[in-house]
């Protein structure tokens, strides 16, 4: 059984199970839970500086999700997608986010609601300046799910929460991949300006870049 040095510390927003499952989550999708490995709920907590008991808790919601499988009395495997898998991940954000991010910007949204998402934009440009790969892309998903919230369809963000979790960033063990995951931090911001402006445009132009990006630094499974 194997432990991963990658794993952020906790940041006390929710409950503990939900911000080990949104760790452990981000961990998968980031290639730093790695497939064909082995990982123990006593190692990982140990890591966390908590007890087993959530860290198990964690896993099943993960193997609920179709992200890991439950090796008994061991632990958790991840499960791999195919390149194909991750090509229609792909195509599929794009084909609802795009669309649906140029329509929340065409119909204006409250200071308010950008006053919540900024300080989520700013997170990721800290974690980014860290290089924590693993917590800017918890925050990632976290920031365009709040996002996509806007646009008033919960079945949307459920939809892209699924096409989201069952993404990978193989290439993140790649030095210069990861460079290039953090050298679209500013693109948040950039998002967020383009929203502001009512520029739906500028707005949609920023998001189909964006998605490009990841799927750019894909690399393929590991054998």
């Amino acid at each position: 059984m194997t432990t991963t040095a990658g794993l952020p510390s906790l940041r006390g927003r929710r409950s503990l199970r939900e911000e080990i499952t949104g760790l452990l989550r981000a961990a998968v999708m980031a290639g730093e839970l790695e497939p064909g490995v082995t990982y123990s709920a006593p190692s990982l907590a140990e890591q966390f500086g908590v007890s087993a008991t959530p860290v198990r808790e964690a896993m099943l919601d993960l193997e609920k999700e179709g992200l890991v499988e439950i090796v008994r009395n061991k632990g958790f495997r991840v499960t791999t997608p195919s390149p194909k898998e991750l090509d229609d991940v792909t195509e599929l954000r794009a084909l609802v986010e795009v669309p649906t991010i140029r329509a929340i910007a065409a119909a204006g949204v409250s200071p308010a609601d950008l006053a919540r998402l900024r300080p989520l934009a700013a997170e990721i440009e800290e974690a980014a300046r860290r290089r924590d790969f693993v917590a800017h892309v918890a925050l990632d998903l976290e920031f365009h799910l709040a996002l996509l919230e806007l646009a008033g369809n919960p079945r949307i963000v459920e939809l892209v929460r699924t096409l989201r979790m069952h993404s990978r960033l193989y290439g993140l063990r790649d030095e210069s991949h990861r460079d290039a995951l953090f050298a679209s931090w500013h693109e948040h911001a950039d998002l967020l300006d383009r929203i502001e402006a009512c520029d739906p445009d500028g707005a949609e132009a920023v998001m189909r870049s964006h998605i490009g990006h990841v799927r750019g630094i894909w690399a393929e499974p590991p054998a």
